[in-house]
């Protein structure tokens, strides 16, 4: 999403700690932990049709089949907030990054749901044998990040959001490079694109945080046992004072609500990602372009 390349290397799995059964269990008391490997976990729904008719359905299906049957082999997977995902009209999710493996998450989830989102991906995975030509299929846009490319990045996910498709992305850019792996500094990309989105479809374009941990510790040689990963699909985030004079911005809108709007999606990941860890976050947010841990 940010227009760059990858700085630094995230902390190893041996640094990180698997999620305990217990603390499953804590969620389980406060939530309804559903099965997101499976069609329709939070109960009856209405699939989208057309979007689902619109992206290669067999591709996709099969793709769907592949990566649940991973899932269930190699973790036991849970999340909780799925019914907020909506059946009709664009949205955008601002998904977490800890590791390449936890990006399948949100799209085996809102797939389950009955949606079929764009995302916003690294143009390397479209290269990747066998599977890559699946990331194209199901809907892949393929993301240059070298530098100056961000402004085409975002103008794209702004045309898929406001054709009606949904949209996901993942605004860290890449992997987090936080040593204890919480949400790290993003640009304000994800920002613009909901904030500019808005404007031009004349109503706030539903915005959800999904935040995923678990796959953080798991050995994809040799999985087993399976450990613990569990996602939450937030309530749509509320930025409609961001929207207010929304008609005198001009070309585009102002960078300090669009930095605002960024700063609020990473607060709430944080929050999060706190919650399900059982874990507090440390003071400050880890800045990529210092690789370094700063006061806000």
């Amino acid at each position: 999403m940010e227009g760059m390349v990858s700085k630094g290397k995230p902390s190893p799995r041996s640094a990180v700690k698997p999620l305990p059964d217990a603390q499953v269990a804590k969620l389980a008391a406060s939530h309804r932990l559903v099965d997101p490997t499976a069609y329709y976990p939070t109960g009856p729904r209405t699939p989208n049709e057309a979007e689902i008719n619109a992206q290669n359905p067999k591709a996709t299906k099969r793709l769907l089949a592949g990566v649940s049957l991973v899932f269930r082999a190699s973790c036991k997977t849970k999340a909780w907030g799925l019914e907020h995902v909506p059946e009709t009209g664009t949205f955008i999710t601002a998904a977490t990054h800890v590791t390449m493996f936890d990006v399948f998450v949100p799209m085996m989830s809102l797939f389950h749901q009955g949606r079929r989102p764009r995302y916003m991906a690294k143009a390397e995975m479209a290269k990747w044998p066998l599977i890559g030509k699946w990331f194209q299929l199901v809907g892949m846009q393929p993301v240059q990040r070298r530098s100056g490319k961000a402004k085409d990045i975002v103008d794209t996910s702004i045309d898929i959001v406001t054709s009606g498709r949904p949209l996901t992305v993942w605004p860290e850019g890449t992997v987090t490079r936080d040593p204890q792996k919480w949400p790290m500094s993003m640009k304000n990309g994800v920002g613009m694109i909901a904030l500019e989105s808005s404007r031009r479809l004349g109503y706030q374009v539903p915005l959800f945080c999904a935040v995923t941990w678990g796959a953080a510790s798991i050995n994809h040689w040799w999985p087993w046992p399976r450990k613990n990963v569990v996602m939450c699909y937030d309530a749509a985030l509320d930025y409609a004072d961001l929207l207010e004079g929304m008609d005198g911005w001009g070309e585009e809108p102002p960078v300090e609500l669009a930095d605002e709007l960024t700063r609020r999606i990473r607060v709430r990941m944080t929050e999060i990602m706190a919650e399900i860890r059982g874990e507090q976050p440390p003071d400050g947010v880890w800045d990529y372009r210092t690789m370094s841990r700063i006061k806000e």
